[in-house]
């Protein structure tokens, strides 16, 4: 990388613009620029700085993101990561969560995914709203990401796309109680209202309930985290 483009991609981080047009550089060389806390992605050779999520979309990724991780872990099915972590697909993305499943572990290098995570998440601001339901959609169902959830906190809605036998999304409703079940990470399922609430429920709850374990021994468990025997 030149000397000239370190300088215009250290002026990029001051000034955090959403689109820098004209700076341009090979992928290596974004991954070589890019670190654990850059909120970036690389579309077309060019690099997209991501505006800063707001605190509600900071919330529900981390929700989500603790859900997943404790159940996946808990059954042996993959790998599961919030970003900043790129998805190298034709353009590097930086998906909220994602999972690969254990089969796809290949995928995984040192610093990003090379291929397609079999679940992503995308947490719709009002900034990205045509990126996520656009071009991350065509992208994502051409590379085939079998599984693309949109949670949009401001409309209160979730839209749930699986890939079919031709390769194409197609949308999957929750059921008459409200529940959407995955079908990528497996035995896994969501209650919509959970998503919606101020104060969103305690991830140990919430994977004790889809798990199907005594709500009697998760409240022990709890009592036992917050050390009051």
């Amino acid at each position: 990388m030149s000397v000239m483009a370190k300088e215009q991609i250290e002026q990029v981080e001051k000034e955090t613009p959403s689109l820098v047009p004209g700076l341009r550089m090979s992928y290596e060389e974004f991954l070589e620029w890019c670190d654990e806390d850059t909120w970036a992605e690389w579309v077309d050779g060019e690099v997209i700085v991501l505006s800063p999520a707001s605190k509600r979309h900071q919330e529900l990724a981390g929700f989500l993101t603790h859900v997943l991780r404790v159940y996946v872990e808990a059954y042996d099915l993959g790998w599961v990561c919030s970003a900043p972590f790129l998805m190298k697909l034709e353009q590097g993305r930086e998906p909220d969560v994602l999972f690969v499943a254990r089969e796809h572990l290949d995928r995984l290098k040192k610093n990003y995914l090379d291929g397609p995570a079999d679940l992503v998440i995308e947490i719709v601001s009002p900034d990205s709203i045509e990126r996520d339901r656009g071009t991350k959609f065509v992208e994502y169902e051409a590379a085939g990401v079998r599984e693309y959830w949109l949670i949009d906190p401001l409309r209160e809605r979730a839209e749930f796309y699986q890939l079919d036998e031709e390769g194409f999304y197609r949308s999957v409703l929750s059921d008459a109680e409200g529940v959407y079940r995955s079908r990528v990470v497996s035995g896994f399922w969501l209650r919509m209202e959970w998503l919606w609430q101020e104060l969103l429920p305690s991830p140990v709850w919430v994977v004790a309930e889809i798990a199907g374990v005594d709500p009697a021994l998760t409240e022990a468990f709890e009592r036992a985290l917050r050390g009051e025997g």
